[in-house]
């Protein structure tokens, strides 16, 4: 079974929803799991978004790389989803780690009343599930 890792900058939206679209949908490839470049907590809109589609993240935790790193686990694949500037920061994990980035835009800065970042988010989480689904249906065919 291969392994991928997720990485954004808080592991408190975009890696938590890859991490839960591999989980539920692709477990037959994949384990996944996810990370933040810094310590974050989980934002609420992301779990209302993911709750709609019965997916339930709830009592996720926000880890960081480091805590990953310390762990030594190997991945296959290292995806980074947040922009291009934070994926630099990105560390080299042990194992073959072949490293992809897809950027997705940060649901933590979304501005506007609570229903307009849970319509912007679901936009956000519906490109995340439309980008593993291709990824998959190609990288497992």
């Amino acid at each position: 079974m291969k392994k991928v890792l997720f990485v954004c900058i808080h592991n408190s939206a975009r890696s938590q929803m890859a991490e839960a679209f591999i989980n539920t949908y692709h477990a037959q490839h994949l384990i996944a799991e996810s990370a933040g470049l810094e310590a974050g907590k989980l934002n609420p809109v992301v779990v209302e978004a993911m709750a709609e589609l019965e997916i339930d993240i709830s009592n996720n935790e926000a880890k960081t790389v480091d805590e990953i790193l310390a762990r030594g686990t190997e991945y296959d694949y290292v995806v980074t989803v947040c922009d291009e500037a934070n994926a630099e920061r990105c560390p080299t994990f042990p194992g073959p780690g072949h490293r992809i980035h897809w950027g997705f835009p940060d649901p933590s800065a979304l501005s506007g009343d609570p229903g307009d970042k849970l319509q912007q988010t679901r936009i956000i989480r519906d490109a995340i599930a439309e980008q593993i689904n291709q990824w998959c249906s190609e990288a497992f065919a």
